[in-house]
């Protein structure tokens, strides 16, 4: 055998594992990138699908409200303003969205419990199995609330960790996807619960 056939031969086989190994590490890189996307889509449709729970359980709230804001007017004929501020958080809540709704939620929750404060004053109110049953009603959605806030900031937490660290930021930032707000409680007495006395 010839050196020159030795010498193409090697270097035809050198060529071709440096080609092979090129086409291996281009397939993990692209793989690497699809698996990224993929992730990041799962993840967003996940803080996407945690908002629409808590979503469903504000429309149970938003629906009970005004019933216990008529039980409450029936009792409590001197708390207009009160009634008000509970009717107006309510509604701005319901018409609010993003980082927006979630303030504006916080204060509902801090009107509702100025609306639950009057039953002290009115011991008919107190009485009223209406009230007590609305009441009830709304100490399980608040608690269904809570169980949805905490599922949704966890998965807001799996989120901005993941578009924020590298190498899956590069991806993020070619999906233009953003850090998502917790759904936090904006003082001590917003933090402290719906009072529901029986």
């Amino acid at each position: 055998m010839n050196t020159n056939t030795l010498l193409i031969t090697t270097g035809a086989i050198i060529g071709i594992v440096v080609a092979v190994v090129v086409v291996l590490l281009i397939v993990i890189l692209v793989a690497a990138i699809i698996g990224m996307y993929n992730t990041l889509v799962r993840l967003r449709n996940t803080v996407e699908e945690a908002w629409s729970t808590i979503d469903v359980q504000l429309k149970k709230r938003y629906d009970l409200i005004p019933n216990l804001v008529e039980t409450v007017k029936g009792y409590a004929k001197h708390e207009g303003e009160t009634l008000e501020k509970v009717i107006a958080a309510r509604n701005l809540a319901m018409t609010s969205s993003g980082d927006a709704k979630m303030a504006a939620e916080n204060a509902l929750t801090g009107t509702l419990k100025s609306l639950f404060a009057l039953q002290e004053r009115y011991p008919d109110l107190k009485a009223n199995t209406n009230f007590m049953d609305l009441q009830n009603q709304l100490k399980v959605i608040e608690n269904e609330i809570a169980s949805a806030r905490r599922y949704y900031n966890g998965t807001v937490k799996t989120f901005n960790t993941k578009i924020e660290a590298f190498p899956s930021n590069l991806i993020a930032n070619m999906m233009k996807l953003t850090k998502r707000p917790y759904f936090e409680l904006d003082s001590e007495e917003e933090r402290k619960a719906v009072s529901v006395k029986f």
